[in-house]
């Protein structure tokens, strides 16, 4: 676990099902664990760094390990109303929309185009951070998944998704954490400005989920 800003601390495990390593992130000032699965020091690892209230995930497909984490800590978790649809009940989860304010300093945002319950946050941590679920990965450079898990239209969700994210511009943060892939700590609304404005039909990088 590595603390890569003053109160935000990032580490990876690695997920069989996905093939590589995935993030998780916990951000102190908020008390928030963003999309955990469980650290290699264990859950109390995670007790240690501060004193977790909530577990959010930015997708109901980052279900990972937040159930585990959420009993022995004994805290909720909280993920988009549309993930019922693909959850059913097989999780307890306190839904949230569109705007909400999940805890100070970490605001939902429905980004909706892989799947109806993918969100991003914006996070209030130094000079402000985009947190983002499966829309853009970061394994040596931004980059879409494969065409294959994109749809019968993959050209028509990368616009989409370079759409959405375009939007995000307009608000405060410098920094880009990533369900898959590593964070970009400082830049990151130059990164992300250039990703989304490049041609579109450039060689697209990205892990399988």
């Amino acid at each position: 676990m590595q603390e890569i800003l003053p109160g935000l601390f990032h580490w990876t495990t690695f997920h069989d099902g996905v093939g590589s390593n995935v993030s998780s992130y916990y951000v102190r000032p908020a008390e928030v664990v963003i999309d955990p699965r469980v650290p290699d020091q264990g859950i109390a690892a995670l007790d240690e760094l501060g004193d977790p209230r909530q577990i959010v995930l930015t997708t109901g497909l980052h279900r990972r390990h937040a159930e585990q984490i959420a009993q022995e800590l004994g805290i909720p978790i909280r993920a988009p109303r549309q993930a019922r649809e693909r959850l059913g009940d097989e999780l307890d989860f306190e839904p949230y929309d569109d705007a909400a304010e999940l805890a100070p300093g970490i605001r939902a945002i429905e980004i909706g185009v892989l799947c109806p319950d993918e969100y991003a946050l914006h996070v209030a941590v130094g000079d402000g951070a985009l947190a983002i679920a499966d829309g853009i990965t970061n394994y040596g450079s931004l980059g879409f998944f494969p065409d294959g898990l994109l749809g019968a239209d993959p050209e028509r969700v990368k616009q989409g998704l370079r759409s959405r994210f375009g939007a995000q511009l307009e608000r405060d943060f410098d920094h880009l954490l990533f369900a898959h892939g590593d964070p970009v700590v400082g830049g990151g609304k130059r990164i992300l400005r250039d990703f989304v404005t490049s041609p579109v039909g450039r060689p697209e990088l990205g892990q399988v989920l």
